[in-house]
Formats: structure tokens, sequence, C-alpha cells
């Protein structure tokens, strides 16, 4: 059977990190890479593995490539902190483990099923399916610092798995104002550096697009009081972006640059 390593990027998640790593703890090495956190999260883990790092914090993209050079097994499952690993889920992958002994099998797209306020969302947010589950050889992370890309072989074949994981993305409307702030921030500086541009206009048109698609094309509002404020969530989170764009704070010259 090959082995599994799981790769956690942290910091300050002691609420959810004993979660994730429950979730997960029956994988051959766990590696936590933590960037400084001043509450438990490094206590948390280091009750599930010894392999904990503590570094810096350069942008997503080079923390995960950081975290996949500790790994030392066949296979790689990225998880967040905030994020869980179904019973359902576990038994897919050790499947595909097992399947890929006999047939080409290199990675696998995973859904993601967004949590709010412990209610999954059903309608408001549709189920992003990305590559969490790959095998570790030839496999790397660009530098980017949000929004990072995982770079494969060019003849790596990718299936498609059903069974999500599910992230716990929102713990209450603080922590999602806060989020939205921190992404928008990394988006805008990130577009700023590759020259792209957004005027007033464009930003209420956006965020105007995004509130609609959520809670009307996407049946939102059958998620109830949860979906009305997850799009009113991402409509923010669109005009934040946007409008960081326009108006350039000093803020975003304090956030790591894209190597």
């Amino acid at each position: 059977m090959p082995s599994l390593t799981v790769i956690i990027i942290t910091k300050n998640e002691e609420k959810l990190i004993q979660q994730c790593l429950e979730s997960v703890k029956w994988a051959d090495e766990i590696i936590v890479l933590d960037s400084g956190s001043t509450d438990k999260t490094v206590e948390i883990a280091k009750k599930y593995t010894s392999h904990v790092y503590i570094t810096d914090w350069p942008g997503y993209g080079i923390q995960k490539q950081r975290a996949l050079s500790y790994a030392t097994g066949d296979w790689i499952l990225n998880v967040d902190a905030d994020e869980e690993v179904t019973e359902p889920l576990k038994n897919r992958l050790l499947q595909v483990m097992q399947e890929s002994l006999s047939k080409q099998i290199d990675a696998c797209r995973i859904p993601i099923a967004l949590m709010f306020y412990e209610k999954m969302m059903k309608y408001s947010w549709r189920p992003k399916r990305h590559i969490r589950f790959f095998k570790r050889l030839n496999a790397a992370y660009n530098q980017n610092i949000v929004h990072e890309h995982l770079f494969l072989p060019p003849d790596s074949q990718i299936i498609q798995l059903h069974e999500p994981i599910r992230h716990y993305c929102f713990r209450d409307l603080n922590h999602a104002l806060y989020k939205l702030n921190r992404y928008s921030s990394y988006t805008a500086k990130m577009r700023l550096q590759e020259g792209r541009t957004c005027g007033l206009s464009r930003a209420i048109a956006n965020s105007s697009w995004m509130f609609f698609r959520c809670y009307f094309m996407q049946l939102g509002f059958l998620d109830g009081k949860p979906g009305l404020l997850l799009a009113i969530l991402s409509a923010e989170g669109s005009f934040y972006r946007s409008i960081k764009q326009l108006y350039h704070e000093d803020a975003l010259d304090d956030l790591p640059s894209i190597k």
C-alpha cells in the first residue's frame, strides 16, 4: 500500500485544528507548518505529530511548498486547518491509493463543502473541486501569496471525486469579516503586481453580480438566513478586492511580495 502524508499550514487555529487533525490521524505522516501562532495551535498539533515546524509567513504558495518539502509519503493530502476529512472521503482516498497500484491515477480533484454556522451551504456555495490529493513525485506549488496553484507532470491522470472536504471557513460574522479583509488585501496586491486595474463602477457591478449569483441564480435563499448572509459577504469580498485595487492602501505594501 502506498504511504500518505497530510500537509497542513497553520496560524492561530486552536479552535479548529484538533477537529482537522482528528479527521486525518489515520495517515502515515502529518506535517504541520506553523507561521507564528500565539495561541495553542502548536501545542495541540504536537499531540498528533512530531513533524511540527515553525517559520515565517511568505504567502500561501511558498508556505505550502515548504510543507510539501518535508513530506516523505508517496501520496499527499493537502488540507487546511479549518477543514475536516469525512469518513466516506477517507475510505475513497484509501481506495484510490490501492487502485493506483494497477492503473495510472496521479491526482484527484475533491469538492469543498462550505460549512457556515454549523450548516452545510447546499445552494449558496457551489462546491469547487481542487487538486488536494496527489502523488508527491515532481509535484510543486507556485509562489503566489494567495490562490496558489499546484503543478503536476504534464502526463498526469487526474480523476474527480464526489466525497467532499468539509470547510469551516467562517466560524461567525467577526471571523468572516476578518478573513474577507485579509484575503481581499492579498488578492488586490497580487492583481496590482500583475498590472490589473479596476474602476469604481466595475467594483459596484462585480459585487452586485456576486450577490445576484449567490442568492438567486444558485438558489442561496433556500439556505435560509445563513444563505442570505453568505451572499452579502460574497458581495462584500468582491467589492473589497476591487476597491483596494483602485485605492492602493499603504497596508498592502506590508504584505508578502510575489517572488
